[in-house]
């Protein structure tokens, strides 16, 4: 069994959408390879002073960004820039778009056309991952392991190796092969599914 390389993660930049959300758990986002950026909208008078308390820790990890006009979609167009500009410097970075506002998705799936990493999230919790890191149990692990299976539907992987890379994939390859086949062996006692030879059958079917 080999052990996973641990290599750093890529740098993930956070763009808050503070017109639409308050954002939550920032000491979550308290890791060397996360940047944050907080737009904040041309009426809004001020950062609330809890959150530029809780923004303090990150140093120069954090920029506020005041937007210099009203439009409906101000707001919108200089997130799609500064991603385009972090995007251009760093082709490998991750952006994260916290926002409840679904007109971004459609920017989400041209920058993913184009290679670039990028997700829209309604929580800070909800950032794949944040959801890892808080993943230590075994318990913890599976639920977020059963939660893709079940999106995944009937593309489930059908073949014990498949599932290892998924798994492996679940979890940024940050967890060891021995820890992979560990969470397949639990999910097998539980019922969850189950293991003929190389072939796997699913009780959620």
């Amino acid at each position: 069994m080999t052990e996973p390389s641990q290599k750093p993660f890529r740098t993930n930049y956070v763009l808050i959408d503070f017109e639409n959300v308050r954002p939550d758990s920032l000491e979550q986002l308290d890791h060397e390879y996360f940047k944050l950026l907080v737009f904040v909208g041309a009426s809004q008078g001020c950062v609330p002073y809890g959150m530029v308390t809780s923004l303090h820790r990150f140093g120069d990890r954090v920029e506020y960004i005041k937007i210099s006009g009203n439009g409906s979609n101000a707001l919108d167009f200089h997130i799609a820039y500064y991603i385009g500009k972090l995007a251009a410097a760093d082709p490998t970075a991750y952006f994260h778009i916290i926002s409840k506002d679904g007109g971004y998705d459609p920017l989400v799936q041209h920058l993913k056309s184009k290679k670039i990493f990028a997700n829209r999230a309604q929580t800070i919790s909800d950032i794949h991952l944040v959801k890892i890191s808080n993943c230590k149990t075994p318990a913890q692990r599976i639920e977020l392991i059963l939660e893709k299976l079940r999106r995944l539907k009937s593309s489930k992987p059908r073949e014990v190796q498949k599932l290892d890379r998924m798994i492996a994939g679940i979890f940024l390859r940050q967890i060891s092969d021995k820890e992979v086949s560990g969470l397949i062996n639990n999910m097998v006692n539980k019922g969850h599914l189950t293991v003929s030879g190389t072939k796997i059958t699913y009780a959620f079917e």
